[in-house]
């Protein structure tokens, strides 16, 4: 699964990575960057954050709270 943001210059992907399964953090959130040297947001083009099956539904809920209070906000902001 991929995800682009900040004009397609950051891809955002998130996958079981299946040879550190024997590993328990072994769901990779990779992203990766193509921009010039001095818009980038990382050191590396590349960076990993391996996160546990734990970690990783954690961060969906954070996200999913977030979208949430967004629309929460934004049918607010229609309604006013």
């Amino acid at each position: 699964m991929g995800l682009y943001l900040l004009d397609d210059t950051l891809s955002v992907e998130v996958f079981y990575e299946p040879s550190d399964g024997q590993f328990p953090d072994n769901v990779c959130l990779r992203l990766w960057e193509s921009c010039p040297a001095e818009e980038k947001i990382f050191v590396a083009d590349e960076t990993n954050v391996y996160l546990t099956p734990d970690q990783a539904r954690e961060l969906a809920k954070l996200l999913l709270t977030a979208v949430a209070a967004s629309e929460q906000n934004n049918l607010k902001s229609q309604s006013d």
